[in-house]
């Protein structure tokens, strides 16, 4: 039994905090909007992804939790990709995302950065939030 398992996808690789996260803004999502609202619904990928890129932000610019609801900006963000995956899984994805990027766009600006990096040898380290 043993080995079969070790086929299987493993669940436990995926961190607790993260599921806690996730589902402290789905207590949220269900009780503004009833839970499971998006599978009743089909779900438009430039609505969570605006969501979750708002939330991010936040987060990256130093609010960590959302004032008003005290859930914290990365359980909304994670929220908001679990629900376009599911929609994905589901079915019920209204895909309005944009005509796809050229290909191999990051890629050739990655030579572009280790070229500057040539070029501007770092002399200062970047600044960062003060630590408490």
């Amino acid at each position: 039994k043993d080995a079969a398992a070790t086929t299987r996808l493993d669940l436990s690789l995926f961190p607790d905090s993260a599921i806690a996260y996730g589902a402290l803004a789905f207590v949220e999502g269900d009780l503004k909007y009833g839970g499971y609202n998006w599978r009743d619904a089909s779900v438009m990928s430039s609505v969570y992804v605006a969501a979750a890129k708002r939330h991010l932000a936040k987060w990256y610019n130093g609010e960590d939790i959302d004032p008003k609801t005290r859930v914290p900006h990365l359980a909304n963000a994670l929220a908001c990709i679990a629900v376009l995956i599911d929609a994905v899984e589901q079915g019920n994805l209204n895909d309005d995302r944009p005509p796809q990027q050229q290909i191999g766009l990051y890629d050739r600006f990655q030579e572009v950065v280790a070229h500057l990096q040539v070029v501007f040898p770092r002399r200062a380290q970047r600044y960062r939030q003060k630590q408490p």
